[in-house]
């Protein structure tokens, strides 16, 4: 079976583990890394993989939220909030990953809010990939 190409691919070194930083091949991505003190580190300054991810996965998903209203001929709103939530839990070696998303489309109906929730779970690549492991809260406002 012939592996797809991709349509877009991108590239990140990671130097120094959780205390080091991260950077992309193509220089628009420059990440200090810090451990935090819940891990054992001196959390200092510099984010985290779990931030990074949370960053990817909630502007992924809002984007795919976006996509499929837009392709549904939605009316124009202007409030969408996606709030990713990532949490690492102690389960020995290795640590498992909490992970949901809060949505709020406080200009839709509840129906209409769930189904672009929905939408933007078949669209997204992150919702595809982690599959059942991400829990979705939808909130009125």
């Amino acid at each position: 079976m012939t592996k797809p190409t991709p349509i877009y691919q991108t590239t990140a070194d990671a130097h120094g583990g959780r205390a080091g930083h991260v950077d992309s091949q193509d220089g628009q991505l420059k990440v200090r890394l810090a451990v935090p003190t819940e891990l054992g580190g001196n959390g200092g300054e510099g984010s985290t993989p779990e931030q990074l991810f949370a960053a990817a996965l909630a502007s992924c998903f809002e984007s795919a939220m976006g996509a499929a209203a837009h392709a549904e001929n939605y009316p124009e709103f202007g409030v969408m909030g996606v709030r990713a939530e990532v949490g690492l839990i102690a389960n020995g070696e290795p640590h498992d990953l909490t992970v949901a998303l809060d949505i709020t489309l406080p200009e839709l109906t509840r129906e209409q809010a769930q189904h672009l929730v929905d939408k933007g779970k078949a669209i997204c690549a992150y919702s595809r990939a982690l599959g059942d492991k991400i829990e979705y809260r939808l909130h009125e406002s």
